[in-house]
């Protein structure tokens, strides 16, 4: 008998993931810097692992490569250089100060040289990393349940990607939303969206279905998500499934929350219900040609 999945209060380890997110965002941040632009952003999220969140290999500028990766079985950030070396921070407890200064000593003296940018991005009031010891909370327990939720829905997702013979995204961590994220393209250009900044107008120039998973925020908990951008007339109206989905008006986006999905008969088929009905209500108002981007059914 599988597993049973955990849920996920905000409310019960927001301390948590609040510093997680900054962390992250540190993390995502240094391979924002060394990593080669790639589309829509491609080239700065995070992955799922086996054991938790890296970043893949990134150029150390010297011809070799370095990963970082967040451990969340033995609670370690690791650094490992294709030199051989291999370098280890303690997660526990700490400011986004002390961890910010703990990660460039660490790569400094794995000899990779990097600058930041200093401050969070897509958080509410950033303070900048060097400065910021109001976060610095770290609950094993929660941040291993939290791994455990993603590496799960990264299986599900992974499914659904491959249902789709189009341009689409890999199945990756955005530290900025702390969201994971999968993305469907049409092969179209989108409108050029006025007075868009430049995150926005790179990762929406083309159109999109983007589903993901988020731990929750607002008046909103842990819960998947599916948007069209550029949204058609009447997305908000579209049936989609299972019954607990519904259009969240003020993120203009389907949501079902996590615990319905978690305690759902066959999670697995609930969460895919949702994001093939949520694709296609898009898919089909925004006209794309679904026989030449979708794989025909098996068998």
């Amino acid at each position: 008998m599988p597993e049973a999945l955990p849920a996920l209060p905000l409310a019960a380890w927001k301390d948590t993931c609040a510093t997680l997110h900054l962390w992250t965002q540190i993390v995502g941040h240094v391979r924002m810097a060394l990593a080669p632009p790639v589309n829509h952003w491609w080239h700065v999220p995070l992955y799922v692992t086996s054991r938790g969140l890296g970043t893949s290999p990134v150029p150390d500028g010297r011809g070799g490569a370095f990963e970082i990766d967040f451990d969340f079985v033995d609670h370690n950030l690791r650094v490992q250089t294709s030199d051989g070396a291999t370098r280890w921070i303690a997660l526990v407890p700490r400011s986004v100060a002390d961890f910010h200064a703990e990660v460039l000593r660490v790569l400094a003296a794995a000899g990779v040289s990097v600058t930041i940018h200093g401050s969070p991005d897509e958080v509410p009031d950033p303070i900048p990393f060097a400065e910021d010891r109001v976060h610095a909370s770290y609950d094993a327990e929660w941040a291993a349940r939290f791994w455990r939720v993603l590496l799960w829905v990264d299986g599900v997702f992974k499914e659904f990607r491959g249902r789709f013979v189009g341009k689409c995204s890999p199945v990756h961590f955005f530290w900025g939303s702390f969201d994971l994220a999968v993305t469907r393209f049409s092969g179209r250009r989108a409108p050029a969206r006025p007075g868009a900044d430049p995150i926005t107008r790179e990762a929406y120039s083309h159109e999109v279905v983007s589903a993901g998973f988020w731990p929750g925020g607002g008046d909103v908990g842990a819960a998947f998500y599916s948007y069209t951008a550029p949204a058609p007339p009447g997305l908000e109206r579209a049936p989609v499934r299972p019954a607990p989905a519904a259009w969240h008006a003020g993120l203009s986006e389907f949501v079902l929350p996590w615990e319905a999905v978690r305690t759902a008969p066959a999670p697995r088929t609930a969460l895919l219900e949702f994001l093939e009905s949520t694709y296609a209500a898009g898919a089909t108002l925004a006209g794309w040609d679904r026989a030449a981007l979708e794989r025909p059914p098996s068998g």
